[in-house]
C-alpha cells in the first residue's frame, strides 16, 4: 500500500449491529433501543459519516427487518449510503465483519480496496465521538498501518480485552477478560473496539481467522495479532473518553448513557450525520 492511496480514499465503515442483548428484558435486538430519542446504531452511523466514511454497511441478524424499518423511518437522506449484510448465525465478531465481505466485493476483486481505510465498531456504543474516530484515521494513515486500534483506560476494566504493550510501548495483543493472567487483569488499559484497518487486508486476514477453542466462535481481535506476525504495522492509541465506554446491557445501563448522551446535547442534533 502506498500513501497516496489512502491519503485520496475515503473511509469505509462496518457496524456489527446483529445482536440480541439478552439482558435488555426485550426482544428487541438491542441496537435499536432508544438513545437521545433514535435507534442507538444511528448515533454511531453519524460519527462515521462525520468521520467522513463514504458507505456505511450495518451486519444485521436477530430480527432484522426491525433493524431496516427503524432505520427507513430515519429518511431517504439519512439512509443514503448505509448498506446492510446479514450474520445468519451468531459466530463471533470476525465472523460478522466476514458477512460483509460481499459487500466490498467488486473493490476487492479489482484491486482498489488496498489502502482503503475501514473503520470497524460495535453498533451498541452510542457515546462514540467523530472526533476520536478522525484521531483514529489521522493515526491509520500517516503510518500507512495494516491495522489501528483506539483503546481506552478505564477505572474498572471488567470484562473488557487487556491491552498488552511490549516494553518499547508497541502492542504485543489483545488478551480476552477470561483468559488473562492476573498480572494481565490488573492492566486498565482495555479494548473498546474501536478498529480501523486497510479494507484489503482485513478481508485477506479473517479468511485465515481460526474459531476460538473455547467458544466455538471466529474474534475480530484476532486480525491485530495475525497483521503483526506478517511484518506488517499495526498501531495503537489511547483516544477514547473512558465515560464513551460505558456499557448498555441493561435497560438501568440504558438510562444511564441516555442520560449523558442528553447532557452532551445529543438528543438535539436529529439526523446531524444526513448526507
Amino acid at each position: 500500500m502506498t500513501a497516496p492511496a489512502q491519503a485520496n480514499q475515503a473511509p469505509v465503515a462496518i457496524i456489527l449491529a446483529a445482536g440480541k442483548g439478552t439482558r435488555m428484558r426485550s426482544d428487541l435486538p438491542k441496537v435499536v433501543h432508544p438513545i437521545g430519542g433514535r435507534p442507538m446504531v444511528c448515533n454511531v452511523v453519524d460519527a462515521c459519516r462525520q468521520a467522513g466514511c463514504a458507505r456505511v454497511v450495518l451486519v444485521v441478524g436477530y430480527k432484522q427487518e426491525v433493524v431496516r424499518e427503524l432505520m427507513a423511518q430515519q429518511g431517504d437522506a439519512w439512509n443514503r449510503g448505509l448498506e446492510y449484510a446479514v450474520q445468519a448465525e451468531q459466530l463471533g465478531t470476525g465472523h460478522a465483519v466476514q458477512s460483509a465481505r460481499g459487500n466490498f466485493e467488486k473493490d476487492l476483486a479489482s484491486g482498489a480496496a488496498a489502502g482503503t481505510p475501514c473503520i470497524v465498531l460495535a453498533g451498541d456504543g452510542p457515546l462514540i465521538r467523530a472526533e476520536t474516530l478522525t484521531m483514529l484515521l489521522d493515526r491509520h494513515r500517516s503510518r500507512h498501518a495494516s491495522a489501528s486500534l483506539a483503546t481506552s483506560v478505564i477505572a474498572d476494566p471488567t470484562g473488557y480485552g487487556r491491552i498488552v504493550r511490549d516494553s518499547s510501548g508497541r502492542l504485543a495483543g489483545i488478551v480476552e477478560h477470561k483468559e488473562c493472567t492476573p498480572e494481565q487483569l490488573a492492566l486498565r488499559e482495555v479494548n473498546p473496539s474501536y478498529y480501523c484497518f486497510d479494507l484489503a487486508e482485513l478481508f485477506a486476514a479473517l479468511k485465515q481467522v481460526q474459531r476460538n477453542p473455547q467458544s466455538g466462535e471466529y474474534y475480530i481481535t484476532d486480525v491485530p495479532s495475525m497483521l503483526m506476525k506478517q511484518g506488517r504495522t499495526v498501531e495503537v492509541i489511547d483516544a477514547v473518553p473512558p465515560e464513551d465506554v460505558l456499557s448498555i446491557n441493561t435497560p438501568e445501563q440504558l438510562a444511564e448513557v441516555d442520560a449523558i448522551y442528553r447532557a452532551r446535547g445529543g438528543a438535539n442534533h436529529g439526523k446531524a450525520g444526513a448526507r
